[in-house]
């Protein structure tokens, strides 16, 4: 059994945390990021891991820095075995990685070296690769580039968004940390040093980059759509009015208009002209409104022969 002090904050790092309290070991505290304004009335809401730790009784910290000497007294007071870092958003300080007696390590959503830093899901989508993964590693100084642990690969499938890939790569994570730990408890596990003359690294999505151009090619176009779900959302603007872009698809049945035209709105789509071919776009939001399918808002106006912005 090892004595685990557990730093993660969004929604892909909860499986891992659920896994590790129905293990036998034994975690210590959880470290999350403070709570913070969402929604419409702005009030303060609690991480999805804070909610998993709340929920079995697991003592939570969320402090704004762990740089304080304070804090790093404090954790070094629970004298944990092994610190669990997964989407954290805090930079641990080289004096908290050294503190456990094993290290800490982290739960990576990417094959290192690719991808290293913020956006690995996104940015594996955005680049078409094929396959994806999670690396554990033992975490150092540098942005995602400790030893290698253990590594799970797992092929990105047609059709899959940002959320497809995430959903999937939180269990793989959650499966392999426990993996990774029983390798730890007999003292065989095996460090494998990152080639840095092959990292990429994923730096953090802007909302900028989700607005469409649509001199581009309809694949380009329909990778930013799947890798901008569920944020920023790919958009673009009809009569100045903000589109967001939800689901679509390539048309190879219609011939391309000049980029932007919405050459025909039927009830299974818009088909809009881009640089080479032609996009299907099947759900799409206006500003303020909610998500509609292509037959849905058919039945508020036909937008047949009408030209998005190009962007």
């Amino acid at each position: 059994m090892l004595k685990i002090i557990y730093a993660g904050t969004p929604e892909f790092a909860v499986p891992a945390l659920e896994l590790l309290v129905k293990s036998e070991h034994d975690v210590l505290a959880v470290y999350t990021q403070p709570d913070r304004p969402a929604g419409r009335g702005r009030n303060l809401k609690q991480s999805p891991v804070k909610v998993c730790a709340l929920r079995h009784d697991i003592p939570v910290f969320q402090p704004q820095s762990l740089k304080v000497e304070s804090e790093l007294t404090r954790l070094a007071g629970f004298k944990p075995d092994i610190i669990v870092v997964a989407a954290y958003g805090l930079l641990l300080p080289l004096s908290v990685l050294s503190t456990p007696r094993l290290g800490s390590i982290n739960i990576h959503a990417s094959v290192l070296p690719r991808w290293r830093g913020a956006a690995p899901i996104q940015r594996a989508i955005l680049a078409a690769d094929e396959e994806s993964g999670i690396t554990i590693m033992q975490m150092d100084a540098g942005l995602d580039t400790g030893d290698i642990l253990a590594i799970s690969c797992c092929p990105i499938l047609s059709g899959w968004t940002s959320v497809d890939l995430h959903d999937h790569l939180q269990l793989l994570g959650a499966e392999l940390l426990l993996e990774t730990l029983v390798q730890f408890e007999k003292g065989e596990q095996t460090r494998m040093p990152q080639d840095d003359a092959r990292a990429t690294y994923a730096p953090r999505i802007e909302k900028s980059e989700a607005q469409i151009d649509w001199n581009k090619d309809a694949e380009t176009i329909l990778r930013e759509t799947r890798a901008f779900v569920p944020w920023p959302v790919s958009f673009t603007s009809l009569d100045n009015k903000t589109v967001r872009v939800w689901r679509a698809e390539i048309d190879t049945s219609r011939d391309h208009d000049f980029p932007g035209r919405i050459i025909e709105h039927d009830r299974t789509g818009l088909y809009v002209s881009c640089k080479d071919s032609v996009l299907r776009i099947t759900e799409y939001q206006f500003a303020g409104k909610k998500r509609l399918t292509a037959d849905e808002a058919l039945n508020a106006k036909n937008l047949t022969g009408m030209n998005f912005d190009q962007g």
